[in-house]
């Protein structure tokens, strides 16, 4: 290897250009009024960019601008890092009931999101195969598109085209995934001008700058600015320290998985879960650490605070800048040179969309009553694009993180994750044959229903009281 090969420069020169793009996105965010009046966040402006360039430079050269492999490990990465980050802060104690069951509710709103996406997905692909034909279980690479974003979209996708025969069924979960990006672009910019024009959400520029103090950078108990370890990269250490966990209980998970004790129901379903949900685990080892840390403190074992608030998010806000960008500029739109996909992608995705906004604005006004703007903002970025365009488009409502949707976002996924474990056995239920497929559409409905019941639970309750 020599320092002017390629290689060596192949992942700065990527990332510097994605950067690049972000810049560019914000300066035209600034000098274009119709993109400031829009709010489009300069990360999913600028990842559309990098897409736009990324395929002009591919016509002209006939090679990719981006290594793919790159753009695919900075998305995934980009995700675990950032949760990581954002669970090392050290949050204020709960005001009052409805709080305290923030992260519970939102978990089950996911859940029930997923659920919906599944049965509008189902139900239209179920239509199209009787009438043109189409693969009867695509739809339900709706809510892995949709709610799970490329990663799990990929991964199932896959699946269904090389174990049950879906033609293009990888390109299929990625186009899915792809528009879901502009279903969260285009629904939140729309919702965040609906606020705007009611006045819920100043114009943009007319917002006052954080002030930063330097108690927020530096506090009394924390290590200071200036000692022989930068504070920064103390940060850094322990974000990547809780991440580097993460993977190592994965890998044994993995091992597990690899000894044949599971079967195949180990390697096609459970392992690409595990491996899928990185950032869920990070955010488990991150809470882990921060617990170990404040029980040395509170034993003085250590004298300092070694975690900080201000730095942690502002890590957390780079991590999901990157992946977004990275994210968009990989988006891959070959399904649609597939004449007898255009139909079938074109329904299912439009219904996605409105199907979510329609269900989480009901949500975030019944559920979420002190901070609706912002837990629907939150919700539908999560539920359209990933969890980082969540927070992409919170950002914009609370740029602070001073509600409790950032924490929601944060810790809602065990909850997910428990009432959304049989949605996920089903996906590998559906492909099997049309049987199979009507009886996942009948269980998915009971299912909604289920959570529907959890989520209303006060209003229902409080209904029958006043009877």
């Amino acid at each position: 290897m020599n320092f002017w090969d390629a290689g060596v420069w192949s992942f700065v020169v990527t990332i510097t250009l994605l950067l690049v793009f972000m810049m560019l996105a914000n300066a035209l965010r600034n000098l274009i009024p119709a993109l400031k009046k829009l709010m489009i966040p300069s990360s999913v402006l600028g990842g559309f960019l990098a897409l736009f360039a990324g395929f002009l430079f591919k016509k002209l050269t006939g090679h990719d601008m981006f290594p793919s492999m790159t753009l695919e490990a900075l998305t995934y990465h980009g995700l675990g890092l950032g949760f990581a980050a954002m669970s090392l802060r050290t949050l204020e104690k709960q005001k009052d009931k409805t709080e305290k069951t923030g992260a519970f509710d939102t978990g089950v709103a996911v859940v029930g999101g997923y659920l919906l996406q599944g049965i509008a997905g189902l139900v239209i692909t179920l239509l199209l195969y009787f009438l043109i034909g189409s693969f009867f279980a695509s739809g339900l690479l709706l809510p892995m598109g949709y709610g799970q974003g490329p990663g799990q979209a990929y991964n199932w996708g896959r699946t269904y085209e090389y174990t049950y025969g879906f033609t293009h069924g990888t390109s299929f979960g990625l186009t899915v995934a792809a528009a879901g990006f502009i279903a969260a672009s285009v629904g939140g910019v729309v919702y965040l001008n609906v606020m705007r024009r009611r006045g819920r959400l100043a114009a943009p520029g007319d917002a006052q700058s954080e002030h930063i103090t330097h108690e927020m950078i530096s506090g009394a108990d924390e290590v200071p600015m200036l000692e022989s370890m930068d504070k920064l990269t103390i940060q850094f250490a322990l974000v990547f320290a809780a991440y580097i966990l993460a993977y190592l209980f994965m890998s044994g998970v993995n091992l597990l998985i690899n000894t044949g004790l599971l079967g195949d129901f180990g390697r096609n379903t459970v392992q690409p879960l595990i491996w899928g949900f990185n950032f869920l685990f990070a955010t488990v080892f991150a809470l882990l650490l921060k617990s170990v840390l404040r029980a040395l403190k509170k034993k003085g074992v250590i004298k300092r605070e070694y975690s900080n608030n201000f730095m942690q998010t502002r890590i957390a806000g780079f991590s999901f800048d990157i992946m977004v960008v990275a994210s968009i500029a990989a988006i891959n739109l070959q399904a649609f040179t597939y004449a007898d996909f255009v139909l079938p992608l074109a329904l299912i995705c439009v219904a996605g969309a409105v199907v979510t906004y329609i269900y989480l604005s009901i949500v975030s006004k019944r559920v979420f009553p002190k901070y609706p703007d912002e837990a629907f903002l939150s919700l539908y970025g999560m539920q359209t694009g990933t969890a980082s365009t969540g927070v992409i488009l919170l950002r914009e409502a609370d740029p602070k993180f001073e509600t409790q949707a950032s924490n929601n976002i944060v810790y809602h996924q065990p909850w997910a994750i428990v009432f959304g474990f049989p949605m996920l056995l089903l996906l590998g239920v559906a492909p099997r044959g049309l049987t199979q497929t009507l009886i996942t559409l009948g269980i998915l409905v009971v299912l909604f229903v289920v959570m529907c019941l959890i989520l209303f639970r006060r209003s229902i309750f409080k209904n029958k009281k006043k009877s």
